[in-house]
Order: C-alpha cells, then sequence, then structure tokens
C-alpha cells in the first residue's frame, strides 16, 4: 500500500477559491455545492482543502480503485472506473466511500452501515454500557449503527442490585439516542438505528417513546413485527409477548389485543413518522446470510436506513446506480432504457463493490494501528480494540456489498 506522504496532494484551496468551484460546477447550486464542500472534499484538520470539485473526489476514488484492480485478472482501469463514476452519472459512491477513498486525513471506516449486539442474551449494565461505547466508536468512524434492544428485561423486572426492579427499554433508548447526538462526524452527526420486537412486553412504551417531545431525538426506532402477531391483528386475537422473547418458559408473559396494538403502530407512525415497521420473519426467510446463524452470521438488526439486516459486527459499503442516466431520449416519444449499457456497469459496479472490501481491509487495519499507539491504557481501548477486530473478521468472511438504485422516479418519468 502507497504510503500516506506518496499518496498526500500537493495543491490547496482556500474555501472561498473551493466553493465557488463546486457552485460552478454544481450549475450554480449552492446547496449542493457546500454539502459536497463540507462533507466529501478532502480536506485536513488544519483546514487545508485539497479537492475544489466532485471531478478531483472521482479521480482519487479511481486511483484507489484501480490500484486494488491490479491484484485481479482482466483488472480495470482507472479511466474505466472515473468514466462510470464522474458527475455522479453511472455509479455513484455512498457517503464514506466518497469521503474515505485515498484519504490520508482521516483514519475513518467505509463503511456506511453497522450493526451491533453481545453474544447470548446479555442485558446486564455491562452488556448495554459495552453497547453504548461501542456505537460510540463507530460513530466517530463515520459508521451508522444499529442494533436490538429485545434482549433488554421489562420494567419491573426484579433485578439484583440496588434499584430492585429493572427500569425497561425506554431509559436506555435516551441513552443510545443522546451518545449519538454527541458524536460529530465532519458535517454530519452519527446515525442509529435502535430496533425491538413485538413479542417484547415493553414493545408498547419502545412505540410511543418518540412522541414525547424531545426524546429520542438522535435515533431512528423500528418494530420487529413476527408473522403470528399480524395473523392475531387480522383474525382479531390476541397476542401473547414474553420476555425472553418467543421463550418456552418465559420469565414474563402478557396478553394484549394485537389489533389496539397495531393501530397504536399506525397512528405513531402517522403523526411522528415513526416507528418503522421491519416484517422480521420475512426477513429472516428471504436471508442467505442466516443459513450460517450457527456461525455467527444470525441477523439482529439493521443499519440506521433499515435497507440492510445485519448480523452482530458485520458491515455494509454502498452505492448507489443512477438509473436516470440510462433513459436515452428523455421526455419523448421516443424515450427507450439502455440495458446494454446498465448491464456493462452492473459489472463494473460489483467489481468495484468487492475492491472497497479490500481498501476497507487496509482502512481497518490503520485504525488497529491507531488504538494500539493511542497512549490510554490497554483496559481503556478493549472495547474499542475488540470491536475492530471483530468488524475486521466479519468483514474478511462475508464481504458485504450493497448496490441500490436511484433515481428511479426520474427515469420512468422519462
Amino acid at each position: 500500500m502507497k504510503s500516506i506522504a506518496q499518496t498526500t496532494p500537493k495543491k490547496t484551496y482556500t474555501r472561498q477559491e473551493a466553493l465557488e468551484a463546486a457552485v460552478n460546477y454544481f450549475k450554480n447550486d449552492d446547496l449542493a455545492a457546500s454539502v459536497w464542500l463540507n462533507k466529501y472534499a478532502l480536506k485536513d484538520s488544519d483546514g487545508n482543502i485539497y479537492e475544489s470539485t466532485p471531478n478531483e473526489m472521482h479521480t482519487r476514488i479511481a486511483k484507489e480503485i484501480a490500484r486494488v484492480e491490479q491484484k485481479y485478472a482482466n483488472p480495470l482501469t482507472e479511466s474505466e472506473i472515473f468514466e462510470a463514476i464522474k458527475d455522479f452519472k453511472y455509479i455513484v459512491p455512498q457517503g464514506s466511500p466518497m469521503a474515505g477513498i485515498g484519504n490520508p486525513f482521516q483514519i475513518a471506516s467505509l463503511s456506511n452501515c453497522f450493526v451491533i449486539g453481545n453474544d447470548g442474551n446479555s442485558d446486564s449494565y455491562g452488556g448495554i454500557m459495552k453497547i453504548d461505547q461501542e456505537q460510540v466508536q463507530l460513530m466517530k468512524r463515520r459508521g451508522g449503527v444499529g442494533h436490538d434492544l429485545s434482549n433488554i428485561r421489562p420494567k419491573s423486572s426484579p433485578v439484583k442490585n440496588s434499584a430492585l426492579t429493572s427500569t425497561g427499554i425506554v431509559p436506555f433508548m435516551e441513552r443510545y439516542s443522546n451518545s449519538t447526538r454527541e458524536v460529530a462526524q465532519d458535517g454530519r452527526r452519527g446515525a442509529l438505528m435502535l430496533s425491538v420486537s413485538i413479542n417484547h412486553p415493553d414493545s408498547e412504551d419502545f412505540i410511543n417513546a418518540k412522541l414525547e417531545q424531545g426524546k429520542v431525538t438522535g435515533a431512528n426506532v423500528s418494530v420487529r413485527i413476527d408473522d403470528a402477531f399480524m395473523r392475531a391483528v387480522k383474525n382479531n386475537d390476541n397476542y401473547i409477548q414474553k420476555y425472553p422473547i418467543f421463550s418456552a418458559d418465559p420469565k414474563v408473559s402478557k396478553s394484549i389485543e394485537a389489533k389496539k396494538l397495531w393501530k397504536k403502530i399506525v397512528h405513531n407512525a402517522w403523526k411522528s413518522a415513526e416507528p418503522g415497521i421491519l416484517f422480521w420473519d420475512t426477513i429472516i426467510n428471504e436471508s442467505v446470510p442466516d443459513c450460517y446463524a450457527d456461525l455467527g452470521y444470525k441477523t439482529v438488526s439493521t443499519n440506521p436506513c433499515g435497507e440492510i439486516p445485519l448480523c452482530p459486527y458485520d458491515s455494509c459499503r454502498l452505492l448507489a446506480i443512477n438509473l436516470f442516466s440510462y433513459v436515452e431520449n428523455p421526455f419523448t416519444k421516443e424515450a427507450a432504457f439502455n440495458f446494454e449499457l446498465f448491464k456493462k456497469h452492473i459489472v463494473i459496479a460489483q467489481r468495484m463493490m468487492d475492491d472497497i472490501i479490500d481498501l476497507e481491509l487496509e482502512k481497518i487495519d490503520k485504525i488497529l494501528e491507531k488504538i494500539d499507539g493511542d497512549p490510554e491504557a490497554e483496559d481503556v481501548k478493549a472495547t474499542e480494540k475488540n470491536l475492530w477486530l471483530n468488524i475486521r473478521e466479519k468483514a474478511h468472511e462475508g464481504r458485504r456489498t450493497g448496490i441500490g438504485i436511484t433515481a428511479e422516479g426520474d427515469m420512468l418519468a422519462a
């Protein structure tokens, strides 16, 4: 891998110079220029700016991906990659890859999405605080995080500490939300998904948590709904909630009116846009990785936007295909979709995604080097180090790639 000294760009721009160039590039769209400059243009912590337009960013990305391509047969060239990604026209690397690929100034991950979680059913303060630290450590490296709260015992459950009874899920929702709001990410705040199973006795409190003004403002929330609950809604039956969830020998169980709780979910989603819904049995039934649940790939939650269900410590890197750009003669009677070019670019996109995994593994090694070199005591660094060791293992084994689409509505209109 090239050293930082070899890859550090020489030319710098003032903020005004970079902004003017970016505004010109984006055809006088001040918002687009500012967002790009603040979030994705290459810069260091001293305020030096090394890129003034996305063309320079796309060149940086193409160089690094082409470097990795040399490891494989029939490598893509830098020019082939650049032509596919320039001007955001066809293949669009998402957030973290745009900001991080070829960036020698920030020790950050290229993964957009992470899921974390403890082994087993840990609901101790130790387990809860460990998750809190892990999500902060990921967010400071630019990752969005999801984790599930179904393992936490419901409120008023007996505990053998000074409190004697558990506070339930909601106070910990606030803790995780507050931690997210505290982490700055170079022009963006952290992103968090909290989920819980509808089978959990505190799920109604979870569903209501964001209705109170100012509460849980740093997290998205989604409820994991199983087929049995939906059948109960359809048939106007009661539904049995349990803790531990779905246990044959639960410590806590209660019967609820399924349709009443379903109407509350619908009402709250109308009023506050949350909770989201994860049809969990469908997710698991359609999940290829869950074939390897016994090897550590059991899906437990999703990333902050809910599109990627993952096991603990797995992560995913994202790019999107701009569908509008494949429309020839747009907005005319001769309009047609260029499927041949689309197929060509899908192949290039998947190769790029696989290359970005290799780049991510390099980034993780840099993060681990940074942790080892930090002056703190080993016990202070232990959670962070073990976190990244786990992520490196999952990235190496699973090699998750996420190719999505954008501009579908524009494509259909055109």
